[in-house]
């Protein structure tokens, strides 16, 4: 299974809300919407994919929640960009200010800005370099972590505003520190 790409211009562009109701009348497509105008359905997870995915939302989320500065979100939650894009990282935690600044009427959709913080787990259907772009496009839209996580190579690529990128070849363990303080990432059950 690989990602579909189907570029909607020039015959009409989506816009958010329109974008909103395509979602919702079809939850069982994973959709996101790039600012080129082009649909992206995202395939399925695999198994192990899928498992190693709950592992990561499950000790984000864990910390998220005995830390309480912010929230964490699962793949299934979708972002508009300030660049206009919506994107669903594998995982992303937001400040509680940032959450809190939110109407329930805005909390009940995509969430209108880009997450502080991003995960990308790299899946057998993903490619690199455009899992790359899309890390750096979080990055430019305001995103002040991200990792793009690739279980093949076991290797960490760390994403950071004004930074040059760093990879780190099979870590056990990854700190969030200071964007996230305290939180890091065991690895050995994600490899």
């Amino acid at each position: 299974m690989t990602t579909c790409i189907i570029n909607l211009k020039p015959a009409f562009a989506l816009t958010t809300e329109q974008f909103w109701q395509l979602c919702v009348a079809n939850p069982e497509l994973r959709l996101e919407h790039s600012t080129a105008g082009e649909l992206i359905i995202c395939p399925l997870f695999g198994g192990i994919t899928s498992n190693r995915n709950a592992h990561l939302i499950c000790e984000l989320y864990n910390w998220a929640d005995s830390d309480a500065t912010g929230i964490a979100f699962g793949s299934s939650t979708g972002f508009t960009l300030p660049n206009g894009a919506t994107r669903a990282p594998s995982a992303a935690w937001l400040r509680q200010e940032r959450w809190d600044a939110l109407t329930p009427e805005q909390r009940e959709r995509f969430v209108p800005f880009c997450p502080d913080f991003v995960v990308e787990l790299l899946s057998k259907s993903d490619e690199l370099q455009t899992t790359q772009a899309k890390m750096q496009e979080y990055i430019d839209n305001g995103a002040r972590l991200g990792w793009l996580i690739n279980r093949e190579s076991k290797q960490i690529q760390i994403y950071q505003p004004n930074q040059t990128d760093e990879i780190l070849d099979a870590p056990q363990s990854i700190s969030a520190d200071p964007v996230l303080k305290g939180f890091r990432l065991n690895l050995g059950s994600i490899w």
